[in-house]
């Protein structure tokens, strides 16, 4: 039985973490939601959307909304009563990505699973004795990660730490906690659950119950709370957001399909899309939501919604958009590729 995840009629509720990528390959917990279902399926699954156009129809197929969140429980009560190409839905087994505010608000739970799931039957690697180590039975190491002179608190819940991943001297973790492939955190960084430093990203200062998806860089001091930040960003030395209203109140967050600002609830910090910056110093309002490709250096506070391709107050010129983005995938080994210049250039002109 093959499993299509579908976009289709999600993907606007995701913005702008939806835009450049399939919804599928939203990062929560340790995982995307691709991946989860490709571990707990032991085989690919395809995607079908906006981005997917051809190459995805099978006969024998379920087609899933892929802004659900699968367990091992859920997929299997699937399996054994799905039928062929319906769209099923949510359940006390499983969550489903509502709004972009859902990632962080559910990469708590999304991390326990994960962590289950994903360590079941395996061994950790030792954590050094430079490391003070709290319930250390709820901290996972992979092969090559570095962590020394460390403070490791799994007491309120688990610690991953990737392969290869770099924690230097000094940082403060406590779980729940992911600290992605190849990732760096920082001298004397502090970590509170339920964070998730994807891999190849660059964590420094302070940090609290975000999402940091792949190749991004929040690598200064600042404080980044109830958040998500796409890929490909990067925000400048001494970038703060705010989580809370000053009275507590309800947080309003742009919604681009409803194309207005809803209340989000009393915590929500900045939403970032894909390969976008922020100048050093730069001070986003509760709930700011940024688009992709843009370049934010404001006075005071950034407007709470800045559209796709913005550069400071007015528009981004698809060229330097390309040579921006390649400029800073040099700094990690990478160059853009044809395919990402063909998908922006799309969107762009839209």
């Amino acid at each position: 039985m093959q499993i299509i995840l579908d976009d289709t009629n999600v993907y606007e509720q995701l913005y702008p973490f939806a835009v450049v990528q399939h919804a599928a390959n939203i990062r929560i917990g340790i995982l995307t939601i691709k991946e989860k279902w490709e571990l707990i399926l032991g085989q690919e699954v395809k995607l079908k959307g906006q981005h997917i156009t051809k190459g995805n129809e099978e006969a024998d197929c379920i087609l899933v909304d892929a802004n659900i969140i699968p367990t091992k429980e859920w997929v299997a009560n699937l399996l054994s009563s799905a039928t062929v190409d319906t769209t099923v839905q949510e359940s006390h087994l499983s969550k489903k990505l509502e709004c972009s505010a859902d990632i962080f608000k559910y990469n708590d739970w999304a991390l326990r699973q994960d962590f289950n799931l994903f360590t079941c039957n395996r061994a950790s690697e030792k954590i050094s004795n430079s490391n003070t180590s709290i319930n250390p039975s709820a901290i996972f190491i992979e092969k090559g990660a570095q962590i020394e002179h460390c403070i490791l608190n799994a007491s309120e819940g688990p610690i991953y730490i990737g392969k290869n991943a770099l924690v230097m001297e000094g940082s403060m973790l406590r779980g729940p906690i992911a600290i992605g492939e190849g990732a760096v955190v920082k001298m004397g960084t502090k970590i509170y659950g339920a964070s998730t430093i994807g891999p190849f990203c660059i964590a420094g200062g302070e940090i609290k119950n975000s999402v940091l998806f792949e190749y991004s860089n929040k690598a200064h001091d600042g404080y980044l709370g109830d958040s998500v930040i796409g890929s490909w960003c990067n925000l400048g030395a001494g970038t703060s957001n705010s989580n809370l209203q000053n009275d507590a109140g309800q947080i309003k967050s742009w919604d681009n399909k409803k194309q207005a600002f809803v209340p989000i609830g009393i915590k929500c910090g900045l939403l970032m899309g894909d390969y976008s910056r922020a100048a050093i110093n730069t001070s986003f309002n509760t709930g700011t939501v940024v688009g992709i490709c843009c370049n934010v250096f404001e006075r005071g506070f950034p407007p709470k919604f800045i559209p796709d391709f913005s550069w400071g107050s007015d528009r981004y010129r698809l060229d330097q958009v390309f040579e921006h983005i390649d400029n800073w995938k040099k700094l990690k080994g990478k160059s853009i590729t044809k395919e990402e210049k063909e998908k922006l250039e799309n969107l762009y002109h839209q």
